[in-house]
């Protein structure tokens, strides 16, 4: 369990550290079996999506992390990393709001992360 949480830091920190906005973690782990943590950042262009996705594959892959599943990144408007118990969305503004996944996931335990946050944990 403790591993996941770290996973789901590490990734978090990979995206302040390409400047995300709208950083949010959804534990979702009561309320489905797809994931316990649901990474959600928003990327102000398309390239900028691109860049935070290539940043925390990047970094997961130097910690020997490689994601079971990754979509959405040819189009640049959204797209998502699955590494099993952490899927990280990064979208657009737009897309963010249409697809809204933390009204989706409404009952999830929501985690505000901002970098002061993260330089404690």
């Amino acid at each position: 369990m403790t591993e996941y949480r770290e996973l789901m830091q590490m990734i978090a920190e990979a995206c302040l550290d390409e400047k995300a906005q709208r950083l949010m973690v959804l534990e979702v782990k009561d309320l489905t079996v797809l994931a316990d943590y649901f990474v959600i950042a928003t990327g102000r262009s398309s390239i900028h999506v691109k860049s935070i996705v290539d940043s925390v594959e990047e970094r997961l892959k130097e910690q020997g992390v490689m994601p079971l599943h990754r979509d959405g990144q040819q189009q640049g408007a959204w797209a998502v990393l699955d590494y099993n118990a952490v899927i990280l969305h990064v979208f657009r503004p737009e897309e963010r709001e249409y697809y809204d996944l933390e009204g989706l996931w409404g009952g999830a335990q929501r985690i505000e992360i901002e970098q002061a946050a993260m330089d404690q944990m």
